[in-house]
């Protein structure tokens, strides 16, 4: 079983909310933050993502960083741009683009339930991450980014799909465009009882998937640890025992591609690296641009060329739920074996890019001669992803690449009443 719990958020002004939305900290560098608020000093990368407003010989983990976020997070809510709730809500986040629309609860998740693995995950956390996560969240006193959840959409919760027809036929709490084309719309939910008739709802899921951010749940989890220790009163009811999430029906998630670009072939030519290829894949040339359309094809690009390759039957285990998914394939029938590349997460001689980015990117990255080859993969599924978390394993490293993203600083967490 699994829970979500109404709370006091701390959020932007109505007029002020597309200035202070930011991406999540995690996905630029400290050269793109710089660009991005360059004339925006609302912006919420101010706050989870400092070491823009500091000098660049001083690294994102000094102390000065998080003073810093502290400071930043005090001026937007003293300078009176953050605006904080009387009554504990829930709200709706609806996320559209072009051709999709994502609906999320904006809620908070029980620290209890994560280290129970009722909140499953599918990928281990790194300690310096977790240490990084942990010194912001206690320096601030708040959550300041979500982790994004996502629930198994059955028969048991299709009551949940009328009651967000019903919100979002109110008028909402906000609604803007961010600089990517995504549409963010948001309403809030704060009558008692349809608070609890959407508790309810969420109980009747088993538990609730870590789609993105494992480090902020983590970190929730250590910090809880730390303030249970300093609390000789602690009751568990406290709000350093809850995390700020934002969680969706897992049909309505979108996962792009993750693609690889590698720097060399690891000394082969290319007629020797596709003869190499050939005896774990079906190598075929197509004409033109190719982006994969189903499970176990995938695309490479090298020397201007397009080849289409398809995962033999007999070179993996279709049953075991992580080795079966394609960038596992790609990884131990391909990189490893063929271009030496053993670890993805270490290795200089690989890079991963975004499928938002289209297979346009890897074209451009292979040309500029940057790289020498590119792979598109097919996008992973929710249900691959469950299923690995299921079975309390790992997913392969950047395989799953969420989009739309959510957006930080819309809500903000604060663990005990300022």
């Amino acid at each position: 079983m699994a829970s979500v719990k109404s709370f006091k958020a701390l959020r932007p002004k109505k007029e002020e909310v597309a200035l202070i939305a930011s991406p999540p900290y995690d996905i630029l560098n400290r050269v793109e933050a710089k660009d991005l608020v360059r004339n925006n000093p609302l912006s919420f990368l101010h706050v989870i993502k400092a070491e823009i407003d500091l000098p660049d010989n001083i690294g994102p983990y000094d102390d000065k960083v998080y003073e810093k976020s502290k400071e930043n997070l005090d001026s937007l809510t003293g300078g009176g741009h953050l605006i904080k709730e009387s009554t504990p809500s829930l709200y709706l986040y609806a996320q559209k683009t072009i051709d999709h629309i994502q609906n999320g609860l904006v809620c908070l998740t029980s620290v209890g339930e994560y280290d129970k693995d009722f909140i499953k995950k599918h990928e281990n956390t790194r300690k310096a991450k977790e240490e990084d996560r942990t010194r912001h969240i206690n320096t601030l006193n708040a959550q300041a980014g979500p982790v994004f959840l996502a629930f198994r959409d059955n028969k048991e919760v299709q009551e949940i799909h009328n009651i967000y027809d019903m919100i979002k036929k109110r008028e909402p709490l906000y609604g803007f465009e961010s600089d990517d084309g995504v549409h963010h719309t948001l309403w809030k939910v704060d009558e008692a009882e349809e608070i609890n008739r959407i508790q309810e709802i969420i109980k009747r899921t088993d538990c609730l998937y870590i789609a993105d951010g494992h480090h902020r749940a983590k970190a929730a989890s250590l910090v809880r640890e730390m303030k249970k220790r300093e609390n000789p009163a602690h009751t568990g009811s406290e709000e350093y025992n809850y995390f700020l999430s934002v969680v969706f029906p897992h049909t309505e998630l979108k996962i792009l591609a993750y693609n690889r670009v590698v720097k060399d072939l690891n000394g082969l030519s290319k007629e020797e690296f596709l003869k190499r290829v050939n005896e774990k894949f079906l190598v075929g040339r197509v004409e033109g641009r190719y982006e994969p359309e189903e499970r176990h094809h995938s695309g490479l690009y090298i020397n201007g060329e397009w080849f289409h390759l398809q995962a033999r039957k007999d070179s993996f285990p279709e049953g075991d739920v992580v080795r079966s998914i394609d960038a596992s394939i790609l990884q131990e029938n391909l990189l490893a074996p063929v271009l030496a590349i053993e670890n993805p997460r270490e290795s200089d001689r690989i890079d991963f890019v975004g499928g938002v980015k289209g297979p346009g990117e890897l074209e451009r990255l292979v040309n500029s001669k940057e790289f020498v080859a590119a792979f598109a993969l097919y996008p992973t599924s929710m249900v691959e992803l469950m299923n690995v978390a299921d079975a309390g394993l790992n997913m392969p490293p950047k395989s799953t690449w969420f989009e739309p993203k959510l957006k930080s600083g819309l809500f903000i967490h604060q663990l005990s009443e300022e």
